[in-house]
């Protein structure tokens, strides 16, 4: 099962008892009746008691057992030395063996439990405290931990998926499991508590007057589950795993379904996800293509296959084995468009069968579905590990007001093409490494400096990169710009309206140098670095 052939032949005492108290019952049933027919003798608890009971499994209630009644709406079922000593005595021990006899506690070898479902609860909208403190599990996890402390003795069961598993084994081996899987399952059952109690402290943060900022609490810990081990990570050389939330909240990377294609590698993913995450501004049809870890193309129109020919316009040697996100539906005529070029990943809200069929021609091509959009404000923080520590942020969701409502810094106002235009590149800049700068029509990026020690000098790039005229264009920059050098080059090269953040103390000077060039500037006040 889990076990190498050497610690498989290690085996606990047959299990002659198990307790099962589940919130979620899926499944509980038919592995309890296997239970059963290997003559395990099955206490329980309420509900799951009378669940057994209705389906013909002989069951004995934990009160009957213990003598004593559930008391307080419930709040006290299991809290009792007969079940946490049959739980933690240990069968080797023969002062415990002793002390179990003289105070009647029969050994408990088997623990089948799931969790009131706190974090279901508190996902409601306006969840009252006093709801998600009724659905704060205590007996539970303390069973948990009582039988995962004494793993050598006691199987701790808490996912479905092992249930038929520790049947299989039981059945093969006489009623008993190796020390391996006892310690496998008390591995997933300390995991589920301190998962739970994380969850519990997070929420009632939010809620402690006491505590000045609950978004950053004090100690700050990170759950998350293993979809998979990577082949390598950014290099061969280093190893790798990909994780992802166990509460996802927006369609996502990590929880998108691949259709098809390769294994994703690190790199696929952290390009994915600049992907994703930046055709997430457009509500306009629109077509994204990045290349190591920066945007080489972006584009909107009236149909998918129109936005994708744009997009690879602005860069098409960059867009050769790029990856590309979407946010509609991949078409027939688009698919047929994208298969002829070289491309390592698409992600899409969904494909048709006749795009996939198209696109699954290409053997190693990785197809993700992330699913329909969700309504509502994203949220969530960022955080980048740092040899030593940990610096976290709010994600960068910030945005600007209508273009109009901008402030005009120039002589000259911009024109209702301009202001689109800018609109464009600014959403775009914000997902260029900086420093950054974007070159866009109302509809297309036309040239994207990114990732150069001086503004100046992404400026010059984007030029150089440009494989469109620029005459007329807008440009974008993440952050203010330090002197008219950038401004002087851009007005060169056509640029006829910028959009930056201002806030230098040589703004006056910048503007000047867009005033003689008869440019139109609006200032943002909202930087946005990418490190």
């Amino acid at each position: 099962m889990w076990s190498s052939r050497a610690s498989a032949r290690v085996k606990m005492k047959k299990i002659q008892r198990a307790l099962i108290s589940v919130s979620k019952k899926d499944g509980i049933i038919d592995f309890s009746k296997e239970l059963s027919s290997l003559g395990v003798e099955i206490l329980s608890t309420g509900g799951t008691a009378k669940s057994l009971r209705e389906a013909g499994i002989p069951v004995t209630e934990v009160s009957q057992y213990t003598g004593f009644p559930e008391i307080l709406d419930g709040r006290v079922k299991t809290l009792h030395p007969k079940v946490h000593g049959g739980l933690l005595g240990v069968q080797e021990n023969p002062e415990h063996v002793n002390q179990m006899e003289q105070h009647q506690i029969k050994p408990i070898q088997m623990v089948v439990v799931n969790l009131y479902p706190f974090e279901e609860t508190i996902q409601k909208p306006d969840c009252p405290l006093e709801e998600a403190v009724e659905n704060i599990d205590i007996g539970g996890p303390s069973m948990l931990r009582s039988a995962a402390k004494n793993h050598r003795d006691v199987a701790v069961l808490v996912d479905p998926a092992d249930y038929r598993l520790v049947l299989d084994e039981l059945q093969k081996n006489e009623k008993t499991l190796s020390r391996q899987t006892c310690l496998h399952l008390a591995v997933k059952a300390f995991r589920l508590t301190a998962n739970y109690d994380l969850a519990i402290t997070r929420f009632l943060e939010e809620r402690d007057s006491d505590t000045t900022d609950s978004q950053f609490p004090q100690l700050f810990s990170i759950h998350m589950e293993k979809i998979q081990n990577l082949r390598y990570g950014e290099n061969p050389h280093q190893k790798a795993a990909f994780y992802r939330e166990l509460q996802p909240i927006e369609p996502s990377i990590a929880n998108a379904t691949q259709l098809h294609g390769k294994e994703m590698s690190f790199n696929n993913i952290l390009d994915a996800n600049s992907a994703l995450e930046l055709v997430k501004e457009f509500e306009e049809g629109t077509v994204v293509i990045i290349k190591h870890n920066n945007p080489c193309g972006v584009a909107s129109g009236p149909s998918l296959a129109e936005a994708y020919q744009k997009a690879r316009e602005t860069d098409p040697i960059s867009a050769f084995g790029g990856v590309i996100a979407l946010n509609r539906r991949v078409d027939e005529t688009t698919a047929r468009e994208m298969s002829s070029t070289f491309i390592e990943v698409i992600i899409s809200p969904g494909f048709d069968d006749s795009a996939l069929e198209i696109l699954k021609k290409k053997r190693d091509l990785r197809l993700l579905d992330i699913g329909p959009s969700v309504k509502g404000k994203p949220t969530g923080l960022d955080f980048r590990k740092v040899v030593g520590g940990l610096i976290l942020q709010d994600r960068d969701l910030g945005t600007i007001p209508g273009l109009t409502q901008l402030k005009v810094v120039s002589v000259r106002k911009p024109t209702p093409n301009e202001y689109y235009a800018m609109g464009f590149a600014w959403k775009v800049c914000k997902h260029v490494k900086s420093n950054a700068i974007v070159f866009a029509t109302e509809k297309q990026t036309v040239g994207i400096g990114a990732g150069q020690m001086s503004r100046v000098d992404s400026v010059k790039l984007a030029s150089m990169k440009a494989r469109l005229p620029i005459k007329g264009c807008a440009m974008a920059s993440d952050a203010f710009f330090p002197f008219r050098d950038g401004i002087d080059h851009a007005a060169q090269e056509g640029i006829s309206a910028i959009i930056q953040p201002g806030g230098s103390k040589k703004d006056e000077e910048v503007i000047q140098a867009a005033n003689e060039q008869n440019m139109t500037m609006v200032f943002t006040g909202m930087r946005h670095f990418r490190h």
